[in-house]
C-alpha cells in the first residue's frame, strides 16, 4: 500500500527536514499551478516519469519553465536509448501517485529502489524547492539539502546532473 502525505510529512519529520505545505485546488499541470504559485519564491519542479530501452525507470525532476530535450537526455542520465515517458501503471506501481501529481518524494514508495531520481542542478539552486506532497491538492516546500536528504534516506541516490534543455 502506497505512503500517505500524513506518512511523507511524519518520515520527513523523523529526518528534521522542516516542511511548509500549502492546500489548493487539484493542479495536475505546471502551467494550472502558476495561479497559485505565482507569488511565492523559490523553485518549482516539474517530473518527468519515463524508462529507457532498457525498461529502467527515471524520475526527472527540474525547474518547471525549463524544456527539457528528451532526444538527447540520454546521454546526461545514463539512460540506454532514448526515453519513452511510463503509463499510469507504471507510476503508481513504483510512485505510488496518480498523473499530475508526480514527485521526487514518490520515490517513499520505492522500496525496491528501480527509480533513479534525476535533479536538475539549476532547480537546486533555487530554495525553498516547490513540489507536491504525493498528491497534486498540496504544494510542499523544503530546502534543497533537505530534499537531498530525504532521498538519500529512501535509498536514492540522487543523479544531479546539468540536463539538455530546448532553445
Amino acid at each position: 500500500m502506497a505512503a500517505t502525505r500524513a506518512d511523507l510529512f511524519a518520515f520527513l519529520d523523523r529526518l528534521g527536514i522542516a516542511h511548509r505545505t500549502i492546500e489548493h485546488p487539484p493542479l495536475p499541470t505546471v502551467e494550472a499551478a502558476m495561479a497559485i504559485w505565482g507569488g511565492m519564491t523559490g523553485g518549482f519542479a516539474k517530473n518527468l516519469f519515463v524508462k529507457d530501452k532498457k525498461s529502467r525507470l527515471f524520475l526527472i525532476t527540474l525547474r518547471k519553465d525549463a524544456s527539457l530535450d528528451l532526444k538527447h537526455v540520454q546521454a546526461a542520465i545514463g539512460a540506454s536509448g532514448r526515453v519513452s515517458f511510463c503509463s499510469a501503471e507504471q507510476l503508481m506501481e513504483h510512485l505510488g501517485v496518480l498523473p499530475g501529481s508526480v514527485t521526487p518524494l514518490g520515490v517513499l514508495n520505492d522500496t525496491a529502489g528501480t527509480v533513479t531520481v534525476v535533479l536538475e542542478r539549476a532547480l537546486l539552486e533555487l530554495d525553498p524547492v516547490h513540489v507536491h506532497p504525493l498528491e497534486n491538492t498540496a504544494t510542499t516546500a523544503v530546502s534543497a539539502e533537505g530534499l537531498v536528504t530525504f532521498l538519500r534516506a529512501t535509498g536514492h541516490e540522487p543523479l544531479i546532473v546539468d540536463l539538455p534543455l530546448l532553445a
